[in-house]
């Protein structure tokens, strides 16, 4: 009985169609039931107010249906939104500076600043690319045994162990973007007849920055920036050497001052060799707070 049935049906299978779309296609279920579309023939809905006018697609930049494509679609910034706004610091490592100092093009003997690297036509900086300082790297601080008093912008804290194993000193400082115009090129901009202007606080996202002592920052209490300076010294293994009280490292900058030894509010002719200071007693305490 069993190998009768299998027979038959063995035997049905060989007769029947093979399965495909038109023999199946009229089976209940197999089609999704037809919607009516809006408008005529479900083009683009609330569109046209006629049926002739509903024959056609929208103009260009119709958004068609009831929610608007700014609730529809979900908002995500792009990775480099706001990128032309960011502050740039272009990085100078350890090595490139140590290799300056020994070419003679930067005098270890004086403090260096912004206005000394970009002095050496080696180092450059551009306000328009929205630079705004020098990034000292860690890049070779095995090979730099200078003893400076430098500043820069930005330095991270290997950085900072290795200016001041070698009884160094280093400064970050923050500057706006006219003291950046100035010291980028300090020649060109004495000779605008411009007076030296006062440099403006950091922005607030990076206020925190450079009133930490543990980045040797210059708005940071001294005395904390010492406590860290032997903290540094504790972790990476090495003496603390005192700095000296010589000229090297007796000049310091102001808050407010831009180039050392020069004030806000001075103007400077290089071709008089004379200094102006301002006598008004307004311009005085405008470039003094």
């Amino acid at each position: 009985m069993a190998n009768g049935a299998r027979e038959k049906a063995l035997q049905f299978l060989r007769e029947v169609p093979r399965l495909s779309a038109s023999n199946i296609g009229k089976l209940p279920g197999t089609r999704a039931p037809k919607k009516r579309g809006y408008g005529m023939k479900g083009k683009n809905r609330t569109w046209g107010a006629s049926a002739r006018q509903k024959m056609h697609f929208g103009p260009l930049g119709y958004e068609s249906g009831g929610t608007p494509i700014q609730r529809k679609t979900a908002f995500e910034r792009s990775y480099n939104y706001g990128i032309h706004a960011v502050k740039q610091f272009p990085p100078v490592t350890l090595e490139q500076l140590q290799l300056a100092i020994d070419t003679g093009r930067i005098d270890s003997e004086k403090p260096i600043d912004m206005a000394a690297l970009c002095g050496t036509g080696i180092f450059r900086i551009d306000p328009e690319k929205n630079q705004f300082g020098f990034n000292l790297t860690s890049d070779g601080m095995d090979l730099f045994k200078a003893k400076v008093n430098i500043e820069v912008q930005w330095a991270d804290e290997q950085t900072i162990a290795a200016v001041e194993r070698n009884g160094g000193r280093i400064t970050t400082a923050y500057y706006d973007l006219h003291s950046v115009v100035a010291l980028s090129d300090p020649i060109r901009f004495l000779k605008s007849g411009v007076p030296v202007p006062r440099r403006l606080t950091p922005p607030g996202n990076l206020l925190h920055f450079y009133v930490d002592p543990a980045n040797r920052g210059y708005l940071a209490d001294p005395s904390l920036v010492e406590e860290q300076r032997e903290i540094l010294a504790q972790k990476y293994g090495y003496q603390l050497q005192e700095i000296p009280k010589d000229e090297l490292f007796s000049q310091t900058k102001d808050p407010r001052q831009i180039f050392y030894g020069l004030e806000p509010g001075w103007l400077i002719s290089l071709q008089d060799k004379t200094i102006f200071k301002p006598k008004i007693s307004d311009l005085q305490s405008f470039y003094s707070t």
